[in-house]
């Protein structure tokens, strides 16, 4: 274990913040890292240590050794390179962390037509977002192999948790796609999420990419209405695939364009994990009862 070492959280945003929390709760020293004052003093309410560093331009130099780091901070809106992750990254070419942790996304293997896909599968993002993770993810492997950095890649599924469900959307009775025409969606526990990241950071045995999600994928319609009722709210519409062409918006419609069921069997193996919520019904049972 490599617990009297220092964390770096980049991008302590939703999940930084809950892992920062975590982790100081059992007085590992953390330092969280963010873009603008906002975000700053929403850490600070939480007493949790917060720099501002500005990703989007070239920086001086930033001494992370003796750090482990784990970067959570979102590519740039546009384009299908991870330029943050570039200037990140030669930011600290002179003084590396102790390890890595690379938040990325499912996203990076695409369409996978609702098959069953494990670590293995080839990257074959579609969408411009996962093009910008996928290159987030070549970039780092570059930089930890040319160094001898040990790094952990997480390829997370869609979070959900508390104050993170699409309670807005269904209250305002938008149409979602019905089951029949839904794909495939995987899901995590933010508080499971934040579990596989320390694990990842304290325990030196872990290396390599892992799938986080709970393994038991469903359907965008089942995501949805399953809120809904957990929630006791009205069940969205439903609506036919072709109908949501002309109704729903481009970003959602991306989404539905890729279908795919994540197989979680390496992360719970080599973690040694008991997810606290393995399916989605266990997830939001805890969530109606707070």
């Amino acid at each position: 274990m490599l617990n009297n070492k220092p964390i770096t959280i980049f991008g302590c945003g939703y999940i930084g913040k809950l892992l920062a929390r975590q982790l100081l709760k059992k007085n590992i020293s953390v330092t969280g890292v963010v873009s603008s004052e906002i975000s700053q003093a929403e850490c600070q309410k939480w007493n949790i240590p917060c720099d501002i560093i500005e990703l989007d331009k070239p920086l001086p130099d930033i001494d992370l050794r003796h750090h482990r780091v784990i970067y959570l901070t979102p590519p740039p809106r546009s384009g299908q390179a991870d330029t943050r992750m570039t200037n990140f990254l030669n930011a600290i070419e002179k003084h590396t962390p102790e390890k890595f942790v690379l938040i990325s996304t499912t996203g990076v293997y695409g369409d996978c037509k609702g098959d069953w896909i494990d670590e293995t599968a080839p990257l074959k993002p579609t969408a411009d977002r996962a093009y910008r993770r996928a290159d987030a993810e070549r970039q780092v492997q570059h930089y930890c192999q040319h160094h001898g950095t040990p790094l952990v890649i997480l390829r997370v599924a869609g979070i959900y948790g508390p104050g993170k469900l699409p309670l807005a959307r269904i209250k305002s009775g938008q149409p979602i796609v019905n089951q029949q025409d839904s794909p495939f969606t995987n899901r995590v526990h933010a508080h499971d999420l934040v579990d596989v990241c320390e694990k990842a950071l304290l325990n030196s045995g872990i290396t390599g990419f892992y799938n986080v999600t709970d393994g038991h994928p469903g359907t965008m319609y089942e995501y949805f209405t399953g809120v809904a009722t957990a929630m006791n709210l009205p069940a969205p519409p439903a609506i036919s695939l072709e109908e949501a062409q002309q109704q729903l918006s481009e970003g959602m419609l991306s989404y539905m364009a890729e279908s795919r069921r994540i197989n979680n069997k390496k992360l719970l193996h080599d973690f040694e994990l008991k997810l606290k919520y393995p399916t989605l019904k266990d997830g939001l049972k805890q969530l109606a009862e707070t």
